[in-house]
């Protein structure tokens, strides 16, 4: 069969901006098992979770006021625009590692590298602060039937009085490394299971508290004017991005070419119309400048006098905030295992068990997760995360146009529309969330950045697989 042009050419074997085939020909240990609407409920696992249940009320009261669920659909517009990128390198290349993958196919090694590392402490980050989150609702909950736990095992050192562990979060975090070690297919059919009873209690809070929405709630509808909405886009763009995690799971994924891209831009559309309702009938039911902080959806039902229903509401979010550890402690390991497998770090990671899972860097993202979620601060935690998932967004983005223009014969199972300006927005909006980062933000990523390049340099340039001559094409597309 004849080549696609870019696999046709000569791969540039040397230096840092060596790339990898498209079709390169690699032994998974990985199993695939799961279907379409597997990958689906693993992208809802990941974007349906703080978004509705921890975000809405605390960006409302502060930021936007009602216009709240315009700040969601801003920012899903513009994830949109980056997620349809993912589609195309989904259906490409559907191999484990998500953004870690294309760039090293498309802009090099060093560029692939340095996204992938950045992914590592982006996605265990997000897992702990997400692990961090369901202690609100687990409080309201457990203080809802009358039974109060030890203060010591409620918070973080400086959380609270007498807190000196998030116990709650601790053990969220170990028991998703578990259930993925447990392989694939087990922990992807848990996964669809809890995705469902999430959404179903997310309809259900559209459909119970449509009834309790008053007009007066939503008037003004843009208290703090278009640029509240646009602060609180900033912020909610932390709930729509978890497709990425999601398309890590490419090389676990039957028939990936075709149902990865559909999974992508199913997971993203479904869960922006659940924001958009859900956030509308929130503010609906109470004023925006008295909800609650923390567990605004419970707080707002009872207050409504459904103190019942806010107990299912409080256990709908302990679900679907659990679906979000599985999808994004998934993504961590599954580009960790790329990267080891590609040689830019050590072997020994790749290995995988008698489940068919990197076991090895499973365990240690749920340890490490466990450790920030148990003993951080949410809002130190939470500085860790997006500047290296707004950076994947970009490389992705520019990557799908690079490839476009330079291979545009490749076999392409799904097409970004509007090119070039769909990525371009992607990539702008990407940046102007960059430019919003706090300082502290950046200070983080640029110590995490600079023991990358330690460790590319003594290490990864040297024992990469591709610099070796051991990465091959295919004989076909």
């Amino acid at each position: 069969m004849t080549q696609p042009a870019d696999s046709a050419r000569p791969l540039q074997t040397t230096g840092i901006f060596r790339r990898k085939p498209i079709d390169a020909d690699e032994d998974s240990g990985l199993e695939r098992s799961i279907g379409l609407w597997q990958l689906t409920a693993i992208g809802l696992g990941a974007i349906i979770g703080a978004g509705i249940f921890a975000l809405a009320g605390t960006v409302a009261k502060n930021q936007a006021g009602p216009a709240v669920s315009v700040s969601f659909l801003i920012a899903g517009v513009a994830s949109a625009c980056a997620a349809l990128s993912y589609a195309e390198f989904g259906g490409l290349i559907p191999r484990a590692g998500s953004a870690y993958t294309y760039g090293y196919a498309v802009l090099g090694e060093c560029v692939g590298w340095f996204i992938g590392w950045d992914l590592l402490l982006e996605y265990t980050a997000i897992v702990a602060v997400v692990a961090i989150g369901v202690s609100q609702y687990i409080d309201f909950l457990l203080n809802a039937i009358g039974l109060d736990l030890p203060s010591w095992m409620l918070g973080a050192p400086g959380t609270g009085s007498g807190h000196h562990v998030d116990l709650f979060a601790v053990l969220l975090c170990l028991l998703v490394a578990w259930l993925l070690n447990r392989g694939i297919h087990t922990g992807a059919q848990v996964e669809t299971w809890l995705v469902f009873v999430k959404i179903a209690i997310v309809i259900a809070v559209v459909v119970v508290g449509a009834f309790y929405v008053k007009s007066d709630n939503l008037s003004p509808y843009f208290p703090h004017g278009l640029s509240g909405a646009a602060s609180g886009a900033a912020i909610v763009f932390f709930a729509v991005f978890g497709y990425d995690a999601m398309s890590t799971a490419a090389e676990e994924s039957k028939e990936a070419e075709r149902n990865l891209p559909k999974a992508i831009v199913l997971s993203l559309a479904i869960a922006m119309v659940l924001y958009l309702l859900a956030a509308t009938v929130l503010t609906g039911m109470v004023d925006y400048r008295h909800l609650s902080d923390t567990a605004a959806f419970a707080a707002a039902f009872d207050s409504a006098g459904l103190s019942q229903f806010a107990k299912v509401v409080a256990i709908g979010a302990i679900v679907g905030i659990f679906t979000v550890l599985f999808s994004f402690t998934l993504g961590a390991s599954r580009v960790w295992y790329a990267i080891s497998r590609d040689g830019l770090l050590p072997a020994w990671f790749a290995k995988t068990n008698a489940h068919r899972s990197p076991y090895r860097p499973v365990w240690i993202v749920g340890l490490v997760s466990a450790g920030i979620a148990g003993f951080v601060k949410i809002g130190d935690a939470a500085e860790l995360t997006n500047i290296g998932i707004l950076l994947a967004f970009v490389v992705v983005s520019a990557a799908v146009i690079v490839l476009r223009y330079r291979s545009p014969e490749l076999p392409r199972t799904f097409r970004t529309p509007l090119m070039p300006i769909t990525p371009l927005v992607g990539i702008g909006f990407s940046l102007w969330l960059i430019t919003k980062l706090q300082e502290a933000t950046w200070i983080r990523f640029a110590v995490w950045f600079v023991i990358g390049v330690v460790i590319y340099a003594a290490y990864g340039y040297r024992h990469s697989r591709l610099g070796q001559g051991q990465v091959v094409q295919t004989d076909d597309a």
